[in-house]
């Protein structure tokens, strides 16, 4: 396995079907049973309705790395233009060079933050598509993503946050790597 597929590749997340052979405690031949079970359908909603919170909470936890991240980096964006106002003064082309790998590196850490955060959300998506499939409505998994994207599930309709927001670390590496060669050529 190389080292893109590695720390670049996006996995495609499972589906409520694949994740409904490992998810469930019982047979299929037993389905009847636990649904007539009094108190099955009960515990079956307790735990649909805590693991969706638990998505909930992980998505706020998203917004808040991104929010430290965006922060971060508008406050490195700020004091390179405080203390670069003057020009370069002096100093070599190479001085950059540390600065820019620290910016980068911190562009990386953002992006496998993103990343991460998807892929946990994108396999308790799929938990709770499973769990969907026991419960009298789906209103998430099939409701929610039919009236986002039609049949058809046309991406054009809708883009997830998750996808977008991939490549605003992306883009500040980029901004990065523009004005540190601007700023070199400028002082050659």
């Amino acid at each position: 396995m190389s080292i893109w597929s590695t720390y670049f590749k996006v996995a495609q997340p499972s589906t409520p079907e694949e994740v409904s052979a490992s998810l469930w405690n019982d047979d299929d031949t037993d389905y009847d049973y636990y649904v007539k079970h009094p108190g099955y359908q009960a515990a079956l909603m307790d735990q649909y309705k805590l693991y969706v919170e638990m998505a909930d909470r992980i998505s706020s936890r998203r917004g808040l790395a991104n929010t430290f991240f965006l922060s971060l980096n508008s406050a490195v964006l700020t004091l390179v233009a405080v203390f670069w106002r003057g020009g370069p003064d002096g100093l070599s082309p190479w001085f950059l060079v540390p600065a820019l790998a620290l910016a980068l590196g911190l562009c990386l850490a953002w992006f496998w933050v993103v990343r991460s955060y998807r892929q946990l959300n994108a396999a308790k998506f799929a938990v709770i598509g499973a769990l969907e499939q026991r419960l009298p409505a789906s209103p998430w998994w099939t409701g929610e993503w039919k009236a986002l994207r039609g049949e058809e599930k046309d991406k054009s309709t809708y883009w997830a946050l998750t996808h977008v927001e991939i490549w605003v670390p992306l883009l500040f590496g980029l901004a990065y790597v523009i004005g540190a060669v601007a700023a070199a050529a400028g002082s050659i």
